[in-house]
């Protein structure tokens, strides 16, 4: 793991993590079937909001890692409801595989050029984003440390 964490540094890990929830964002709007974007149906801003605690994780951990702080209780809330949106990113990865599949379904039918290119690439971006998460978890843990809260107290010293 210390080989992957000499190519893969902590600031790329987040900077590439933030670029693929960016275009994931742009792309949870697109309609690969119809080429258009939709941006009146409730069902694409469920992505964004849970997108937005993944960008607020980001932040949180590049701020502990650069200033070399301990980790702190809502440190590990927000972590936590990041092990539950992985579940999200999961059933995305089976729905964006589902519908890459489905162009044998409407051969008949016209189907724009974009569909292949651009169902790829959602089902890529999908398919990376837990692997970098998950990356990121570890970076935390081995950056900013484990979260120890039985002694937390006694580690402060305010004078410092």
């Amino acid at each position: 793991m210390n080989t992957i964490s000499k190519i893969i540094t902590w600031k790329r890990n987040i900077l590439t993590s933030l670029a693929v929830l960016l275009v994931l964002i742009v792309l949870d709007f697109y309609g690969v079937y119809t080429n258009k974007f939709y941006f009146l149906k409730a069902d694409n801003y469920i992505f964004p909001v849970l997108a937005s605690v993944h960008l607020l994780y980001l932040y949180v951990v590049w701020f502990k890692i650069s200033e070399g702080e301990l980790p702190d209780p809502k440190m590990r809330n927000i972590e936590y409801v990041l092990y539950v949106i992985m579940i999200v990113y999961v059933f995305k990865i089976y729905d964006s595989a589902q519908i890459l599949g489905s162009v044998k379904h409407y051969e008949e039918h016209v189907i724009p050029m974009t569909f292949k290119p651009v169902a790829t690439l959602t089902l890529v971006l999908y398919s990376i984003l837990p692997i970098l998460t998950i990356y990121t978890f570890w970076l935390r843990k081995r950056y900013v440390g484990v979260y120890n809260f039985e002694n937390y107290n006694d580690n402060l010293n305010i004078w410092q």
